[in-house]
């Protein structure tokens, strides 16, 4: 075949191939993109929100467990066991936190499908904690490490090294969003040994409903001197609600706090017999403001929790304005 044949029979060649290219449907190149993503199961906001901040949309992701819903006593749906059959990466807090969702993951997930177990991989046995509503007797300890920023970092760098490991193609993507998330937590660990010293020390003390405060009070130097909610998440008894009333007149406590996610009668009695303001609104895993809001992230949820927190017991809060809760990986 001449040369001015041949080349004219490639370019003719290309341009079909690219054509046909052209011709799919946008759903077909759609469903092939979404088929090379890692499809990630989470539980918890919190934790969804920090897989989100890192990964973005280059993974499928699942918050299994409703913002709102109480995470210790949530039992999956059957239809949830679908996710769980899909999912590449199970990502879980652990310390016994979703244990029903847990079995069912152990279940119906594929064998070579692997947890990441937050809560395990950041603290182990001798560092605990055991207290009102988690007492030592019943075995299961304290879960609530992420209101420890520092901890809440450690989950960030673990799932992101988890993200790297499994989709090596977009690992500068996740490091580099875990770089300007653990900036940002940081920043927020700082302002809140900050607002601390803004406090009268006769009121570094919590009382709240859930017992979920215990490795935030640690870390920051604030005694958490008691839970309105029992181990066995029932109401506590008429002999406990006096000892708490005793206890907050004791400290002349100026604020007490509920959460928005378990309502409390309890609270609001204890508020009206001693004279603390009884606050409703503080949370420990349901994000602010609805989903693609800035403030709809584990880092917009603790900002409005100290402000909530500091500014109910006497503190100063300005130094959180600094802090950007806003979605990284939009």
């Amino acid at each position: 075949m001449p040369v001015r044949q041949l080349r004219r029979a490639l370019a003719v060649s290309l341009s079909v191939g690219v054509l046909g290219l052209l011709s799919l449907p946008l759903g077909t190149a759609l469903a092939r993109d979404q088929a090379t993503k890692l499809k990630v199961v989470t539980t918890v906001a919190p934790h969804a929100d920090l897989a989100r901040e890192i990964a973005g949309d280059r993974v499928e992701l699942v918050e299994l467990i409703p913002d709102g819903t109480d995470s210790h006593t949530f039992e999956p749906r059957p239809s949830d066991a679908r996710y769980l059959q899909e999912a590449d990466l199970i990502i879980l807090n652990g310390l016994h936190l979703e244990t029903p969702t847990q079995r069912l993951a152990d279940a119906n997930k594929k064998p070579d499908t692997p947890y990441l177990i937050l809560g395990d991989s950041t603290i182990g046995p001798q560092d605990y904690i055991f207290d009102f509503s988690f007492p030592a007797a019943k075995g299961d300890p304290n879960p609530h490490l992420w209101l420890n920023v520092a901890y809440a970092k450690n989950y960030a760098q673990l799932i992101t090294n988890q993200l790297v490991q499994m989709d090596s193609d977009n690992a500068d993507y996740y490091q580099a969003n875990f770089a300007t998330l653990a900036s940002r937590m940081d920043q927020l660990d700082q302002a809140i040994f900050a607002a601390v010293q803004t406090l009268p020390e006769g009121n570094r003390k919590l009382l709240t409903f859930h017992d979920s405060w215990a490795y935030f009070g640690q870390r920051y130097g604030i005694e958490v001197i008691g839970a309105i909610q029992p181990s066995d998440f029932s109401d506590p008894s008429p002999r406990e609600v006096a000892a708490l009333i005793d206890q907050v007149r004791a400290y002349n406590l100026p604020a007490i706090f509920g959460s928005e996610v378990y309502p409390s009668k309890v609270l609001e009695v204890i508020g009206r017999e001693t004279g603390a303001q009884y606050i409703t609104s503080l949370r420990d895993d349901e994000l602010p403001g609805e989903p693609g809001t800035p403030t709809h992230t584990y880092l917009g949820m603790m900002l409005e929790d100290m402000r909530t927190m500091f500014g109910g017991l006497g503190g100063r809060t300005d130094m959180f304005d600094a802090v950007d809760p806003s979605p990284i990986a939009a």
